[in-house]
């Protein structure tokens, strides 16, 4: 793969400057976020003083899509991401405009959600609440469009300072806590009439917590500005997500070994909480402001995502081709940055788009089962090329049924509208397809060189 500023045909290319470090700093970004506050509480609630053991068990069930995820890194480094892994392996035009379309669809919904989130904060934080959240979160979202068009890597060192301070905010209540630890039965559980209750308790504190683990399509996206993605790719993903799951089962303990699991369910701020029980020196205020790094990280990150989604799309002949334009000079993909930046800011207007949000975590479910399949079928193909990171056929095959189970308990355990939001963003979808009629470059013509081992 060319490392310099030009394709062959002379085309102005995406800047190759991620290294290693970075890349597993991007996906650990991705995947901490400023969810994790309050997931902790909410998963305590489910699972009583064994919220530990369904963060292991999460992990578990995530690492095998994350797996499959790596190895297609590897094979693959394109910003098209799913999109252009399900149109190599199924040459399926609709399916692959489907799945990247609901992947935009969920980056720019986080976008324009977490910018109302950042501009609350940043209000509360500074005690400004007669400010105007709408405003603020417009700057703050003409401010992110501005740093991911200026370059990745400018894009990048914001990521690693905001992932740094999400990362120290845990490390925080880890290290207050610590003295804590040993305190309680760690496999205490709530007291639910059943022989196989405490497995099936685990089980569903480990659907919740499954979402603090999925990041992998967001390292994806830039696989394609890694240096030496063969390689890079597969380590970043692998080391964010055993980055995630230590801090994650540390912060567990740390929790329940404070605050009583069944007080730690109801409190606004669980780790905010922990922190004062046990440093009351600390400031709580301390923790609105790592959340809104956490936020604006989050949001970051999804930009980033989104952009080279639609950029690797319009490359592959799915969407215009002016979105697959390339800055001369920033060498970011500035047509498509422009056009989510004009998607978004309405979104922002809305208010809560909480159903629409909740609507997307499906779509990305049925994504990554895809994505699992793609896997499976391109293993199988003759003439296909191998990366430096290969896995078993059994690991996408789990992958596979694992995304598609968690799909079936959000959809029957739940309630009816994210589900009713879905099937509305499908045939939306489905609908922009018909009207476009997209001439897509048909699977393994067009200009992708791959990354073979040595």
């Amino acid at each position: 793969m060319t490392t310099s500023s030009d394709d062959q045909s002379g085309k102005t290319t995406l800047h190759r400057s991620i290294g290693p470090v970075q890349m597993a700093l991007y996906g650990l970004g991705s995947m901490l976020g400023a969810g994790i506050y309050g997931l902790i509480g909410k998963a305590a609630g489910q699972v009583g003083n064994a919220v530990w053991l369904a963060f292991i068990v999460a992990f578990v069930a995530a690492l095998l899509t994350g797996l499959s995820y790596a190895s297609l890194g590897s094979r693959y480094p394109r910003a098209g991401g799913a999109s252009y892994i399900a149109h190599r392996a199924f040459g399926w035009p609709l399916l692959s405009f489907v799945v990247g379309l609901a992947l935009v669809c969920s980056g720019i919904t986080s976008v324009a959600t977490q910018s109302r989130v950042f501009a609350a904060n940043l209000a509360s934080l500074f005690g400004a609440e007669t400010l105007s959240i709408t405003w603020l979160a417009i700057g703050f979202l003409c401010i992110l469009a501005g740093i991911v068009f200026r370059g990745i890597r400018e894009s990048m060192w914001v990521n690693v300072i905001c992932t740094i301070i999400e990362a120290s905010g845990l490390l925080l209540v880890i290290a207050v806590g610590l003295s804590y630890w040993g305190s309680v039965d760690y496999l205490e559980m709530p007291e639910v009439p059943g022989a196989d209750t405490q497995w099936l308790l685990i089980l569903q504190g480990a659907v919740l917590t499954f979402f603090a683990f999925i990041g992998y399509e967001d390292t994806l996206n830039v696989a394609e500005e890694v240096r030496d993605p063969g390689r890079n790719v597969p380590l970043g993903i692998i080391l964010a997500m055993g980055l995630a799951a230590l801090l994650y089962i540390a912060v567990a303990i740390t929790a329940v070994s404070v605050v009583p699991a069944d007080e730690l369910a109801h409190v606004p701020g669980p780790l905010t909480e922990v922190v004062v029980r046990a440093a009351p020196i600390i400031p709580p205020i301390l923790f609105t402001a790592i959340t809104i790094f956490a936020v604006a990280n989050t949001a970051l990150v999804n930009y980033v995502t989104a952009s080279r989604l639609v950029y690797g799309m319009a490359r592959q002949g799915l969407l215009p081709k002016h979105l697959g334009k390339v800055h001369d000079v920033r060498r970011t993909p500035h047509i498509a940055i422009l056009v989510l930046l004009l998607i978004a800011l309405p979104l922002t207007l809305i208010g809560s788009i909480s159903s629409l949000a909740a609507a997307t975590v499906l779509l990305l479910l049925t994504v990554f089962t895809v994505v699992n399949a793609a896997l499976l079928a391109l293993k199988h193909r003759k003439g296909e090329p191998k990366g430096q990171f290969e896995i078993p056929l059994i690991i996408p095959a789990l992958g596979a049924v694992t995304c598609l189970v968690l799909v079936v308990v959000r959809v029957t355990t739940g309630d009816l509208e994210a589900p009713a939001v879905a099937g509305v963003l499908l045939l939306g979808i489905l609908g922009l397809y018909v009207w476009m009629r997209p001439k897509a470059i048909p699977a393994g013509e067009d200009d992708f060189e791959p990354v073979t081992t040595d």
